[in-house]
């Protein structure tokens, strides 16, 4: 099949963001070159701080750190819904709310498109003998590309842990919109999918793309290497090095932000479960 006939893919990557790392900006580029010519574009969705993750900094500099990461690229970009969202979003309903924009978008686009029409004539015998050859020359209606969540490894095997995800979330993710998993060496994605009878089902939606090239950069990491006054050059993007000395972003006491708070996750699907 040719690449024009393939459904083009809009590739999300949710997450913390805390900050953002080369390594992240990696995952789009191992994800463009396996899908092969169907990426149109990627999307950075930045959680907000109703996530309440311990160390989690105003979702504010997140997003201006991540857009500063992206400025030079043609085809990855910031989108800034989900950070601003008063309460914490799952998953499922972000990758919604990306398709639904990009349905409308494509709605609206063939709505305004203009229609050429001919000036009114009475049609000869011999015009109507050809109307399916005109059909077949008539452009074709684009398909709406497809979003996919991409993630790194550890995502897909935070699924196992209880109550950080609804069971049936993780059925509508992989059946309905798909997974493009970055794994490093080591990790065996693989294995856990076939641990899962969930992913197993909708393996087929599930691509698992190999890093080979040793990569073990993390916010985590970054953040304690600034809270130890250690260098992060050619970690982070030089741009987003300045903005966190410039505004000296990461220190104890951000790492101690939400301390000893519930993950919202936890706390929601925890409660519903009560229920």
């Amino acid at each position: 099949m040719e690449n024009s006939e393939k459904t083009e893919v809009v590739l999300l990557a949710c997450g913390s963001f805390n900050p953002i790392t080369n390594m992240h900006l990696r995952l789009f580029e191992l994800a463009k070159d396996y899908m092969n010519g169907t990426v149109v574009k990627g999307i950075i969705s930045p959680v907000g701080d109703a996530y309440k993750k311990k160390g989690l900094i105003p979702a504010y500099h997140r997003v201006i750190m991540a857009e500063l990461a992206t400025k030079n690229s043609k085809w990855v970009e910031v989108d800034t819904w989900e950070s601003l969202q008063k309460e914490w979003k799952e998953t499922l309903k972000v990758l919604r709310h990306h398709q639904e924009k990009l349905e409308a978008s494509d709605c609206d686009h063939q709505q305004n498109s203009p229609t050429l029409e001919r000036p009114g004539r009475k049609r000869k015998w011999t015009e109507t003998q050809d109307s399916s050859q005109k059909k077949s020359l008539e452009p074709k209606t684009k398909a709406v590309p497809k979003v996919k969540l991409l993630c790194g490894a550890d995502l897909l095997e935070s699924f196992a842990v209880p109550n950080l995800w609804k069971s049936e979330d993780i059925t509508q993710i992989v059946a309905n919109y798909g997974l493009i998993c970055v794994t490093r060496a080591g990790n065996d994605a693989q294995k856990f999918i076939y641990e899962s009878d969930v992913l197993w089902k909708h393996r087929s939606n599930i691509h698992v793309v190999n890093e080979w090239i040793a990569n073990d950069i993390s916010s985590t990491k970054i953040r304690r290497a600034l809270r130890r006054g250690q260098s992060i050059r050619y970690l982070v993007p030089d741009l987003v090095q300045e903005y966190i000395e410039k505004h000296n972003l990461y220190s104890s006491e951000s790492e101690d932000r939400n301390a000893g708070v519930i993950l919202a996750p936890l706390q929601r699907n925890t409660a519903e479960a009560k229920t």
